[in-house]
């Protein structure tokens, strides 16, 4: 099965903080030994919400909020890696995506790059990558989005591809199949879905092939491990079928 795991935000991404270089070399290593047998497929890591855009669609309009904030509805129904040149460009894709959505709210959110991590030299004039998040809504927690709404996203996605903006798209099942993950200090608290919303801001993700739920819980215990042992996570189902 595909899954997606996703861990919240802490407080020294939000401050801008790199991580020390023993955590990226740990998590380094575990990533490692998860591709090297094709199980682990994409992931990415978030900088903090001063780099990220809020987009709220109500009646047609779209109300656009630029960080720094707090989590509020912080469920994800599908996540779009973009590749553009600035985020105004990204805020033009996503109120076009957004309008097809009719109410509902869209993040926008800078990707960790090498450079953030201090891994690699930054180079002149790279292109911005942004996940633009789906947030969940009655539809996508329940039947779906209508025909017509899946045939205008299809048409804006290929639009999207060609243009050289649409990296890749990752579409979620419902949270009634999810687990949400509470490690207190190694200490492990497992909530079955669903879940209405969740506070906190995501921070990272990863898309794994895994057997089943059982092993992805296992593979967790080792990412919060290196990650201090206290943080949230959520486990989500990966929806291969759209």
């Amino acid at each position: 099965m595909r899954f997606m795991t996703m861990h919240k935000n802490d407080p020294k991404t939000e401050e801008g903080l790199p991580p020390p270089p023993e955590l990226v070399a740990k998590m380094g290593a575990l990533i490692g030994e998860y591709a090297s047998t094709g199980r682990f497929l994409d992931g990415a890591g978030l900088r903090g919400s001063a780099t990220r855009t809020r987009m709220i669609f109500r009646d047609g309009r779209a109300t656009v909020k630029h960080g720094p904030y707090r989590g509020e509805r912080e469920l994800p129904a599908a996540m779009l890696l973009l590749k553009v040149r600035t985020r105004d460009e990204a805020i033009g894709w996503a109120e076009r995506y957004g309008k097809i959505l009719g109410d509902g709210e869209l993040e926008l959110g800078a990707v960790t790059e090498p450079w953030d991590l201090g891994m690699a030299p930054r180079p002149a004039d790279p292109p911005l990558q942004i996940l633009m998040i789906e947030k969940a809504d009655a539809a996508t927690e329940g039947e779906g989005r209508s025909a017509k709404q899946k045939a205008d996203l299809t048409r804006l996605q290929t639009e999207m591809t060609k243009a050289g903006v649409l990296v890749r798209t990752t579409r979620l099942q419902p949270s009634s199949k999810a687990k949400r993950l509470r490690f207190t200090e190694g200490r492990l608290q497992v909530l079955d879905g669903p879940f209405m919303e969740s506070k906190e801001l995501l921070g990272g993700f990863a898309v794994l092939e895994l057997a089943d739920m059982d092993e992805v819980v296992a593979m967790s215990h080792r990412y919060a491990e290196i990650l201090g042992g206290t943080l949230e996570m959520d486990i989500r189902v990966v929806d291969t079928m759209e």
